[in-house]
């Protein structure tokens, strides 16, 4: 979930991870996953402090993009790595273990980039100490909101930075979280890509923590008579290596399925999460309260029926915080029973734009979605030149800069704060050990056309 002030080897890895995509069953499986893809010269890498960690304001490292041919598993946080299958390009650099693009066909045929960010790589830096946006980056070690930055685990307390509203929370892991982490790159081909990072207990969070996040782009029989659909596939697995410590990362994807051919999303987007019919109940300041509420008793948040963004916008003000008309909301996920908690074989969330066609369906193992309508925006961001360009056939050629509501964040996670809240029956899902399983989080993106 995004700030609420302005400015503010692919199938191989797929095999070996999916007998433990329900964690906890098996832990022998989940260590023999855990080596299969940390390589012992990546480890060793990590082992060094230069090769794992970053601070903001590296404008000064080399942008140029590298052939997923090379052999080299380092290099420079900006570097652009460039995956590609039938009808889906996509960019990403080790900054963040970041996407910066993602190429898929409109109605028409004709490419369209529907990640929101910046061209110039380095450009993530400077967002960092400024707007501090998370454009499309894996965020951690605990991804949302941690109230007052403080948690128990294991009979101790633990008190980890605080970074927004003058310290009365913890956002997005602390205040360098794993968005401003320079993640390596320990394996890689033309459709897919592992990024690792060694957590040595970063921003006060107990013990060491190993995640490995892949994406592979490919395409998927996904269309009613068997069409075959672009499809990106996520997957983060993080292992506690020698302490008990909450673990929830958050792929955190901007999106604009119009491809800003028009100044907002609101009247072109339409959003349906047929499963979400509970949410959880926040103060104004965005921290849970612990109460966990009904979209049939807040008619605004009601996404179990098809509705364009900005139906009910108007009329929900406060609902992403004191002063703020818009959407910054964790969803629960309450699938159909039979499913299973964590089915990740069907969409629980779809997205599409009347402008090009473009639908998005996206499914997930994970408990709940967070929705954020880009309140905090406020038009200073400017559109990618590249996304600008695309749009020169449209009347007045498009949006020239990321406006309120301009976009939307789709985040795959668990239940904000959960950390913090026992009484809802489901810690299992963020607290995790070396006598458990690893934390997975497991998301496809599927694209076609309406």
């Amino acid at each position: 979930m995004a700030q609420t002030y302005a400015h503010k080897s692919s199938h191989s890895l797929w095999t070996t991870l999916r007998p433990i995509i329900h964690p906890r069953k098996n832990l022998l499986s989940a260590i023999c996953a855990f080596l299969s893809v940390a390589m012992i010269v990546p480890l060793l890498n990590l082992l060094l402090p230069s090769s794992f960690f970053i601070r903001p304001l590296l404008a000064q490292a080399s942008s140029a993009s590298v052939s997923l041919a090379a052999t080299a598993t380092s290099s420079s946080p900006f570097t652009l790595y460039t995956l590609s299958a039938e009808n889906i390009t996509a960019t990403f650099i080790p900054y963040g273990a970041r996407l910066t693009s993602l190429l898929v066909p409109d109605r028409s045929g004709a490419d369209q980039d529907i990640a929101v960010g910046y061209d110039d790589p380095a450009q993530y830096a400077v967002d960092s100490a400024t707007n501090h946006t998370y454009f499309g980056t894996i965020v951690g070690r605990y991804g949302n909101r941690i109230r007052n930055g403080t948690f128990a685990l294991g009979g101790e307390t633990f008190d980890i930075p605080t970074n927004e509203h003058d310290g009365a929370n913890t956002l997005h892991g602390g205040v360098i979280g794993y968005d401003q982490r320079n993640w390596t790159v320990t394996s890689q081909s033309d459709t897919s890509i592992t990024f690792t990072l060694l957590d040595s207990a970063f921003e006060g969070f107990p013990g060491s923590v190993i995640t490995h996040a892949t994406y592979t782009v490919s395409s998927a029989v996904t269309g009613a008579l068997g069409e075959r659909n672009p499809r990106l596939t996520v997957t983060t697995v993080s292992v506690a290596l020698d302490e008990a410590t909450p673990i929830m990362l958050v792929p955190h994807f901007y999106w604009n399925l119009g491809a800003f051919t028009t100044p907002t999303i609101l009247d072109d987007q339409t959003l349906w999460m047929p499963y979400s019919d509970r949410y959880v109940e926040v103060d104004s300041i965005l921290v849970p309260t612990g109460a966990l509420g009904t979209v049939a008793a807040r008619p605004e948040l009601d996404f179990t029926s098809p509705k364009t963004v900005g139906r009910d916008l108007a009329s929900a003000p406060g609902l992403c915080g004191e002063g703020c008309t818009g959407y910054d909301n964790s969803f629960i996920l309450d699938r159909p029973r039979g499913t299973g908690a964590e089915a990740a074989n069907f969409p629980v969330l779809s997205l599409w734009s009347i402008t090009t066609g473009i639908r998005m369906d996206v499914a997930t193992n994970q408990q709940g979605l967070q929705i954020y309508s880009c309140n905090g925006q406020n038009g200073t961001i400017p559109v990618k030149q590249s996304q600008v360009q695309r749009n020169t056939h449209v009347y007045g050629g498009g949006a020239k800069f990321v406006e309120r509501h301009g976009c939307l964040v789709v985040e795959t996670q668990g239940w904000i704060d959960g950390i913090n809240h026992p009484e809802w029956g489901n810690s299992e899902y963020w607290i995790y050990s070396p006598e458990t399983g690893p934390a997975v989080n497991f998301a496809t993106y599927d694209f076609s056309v309406i």
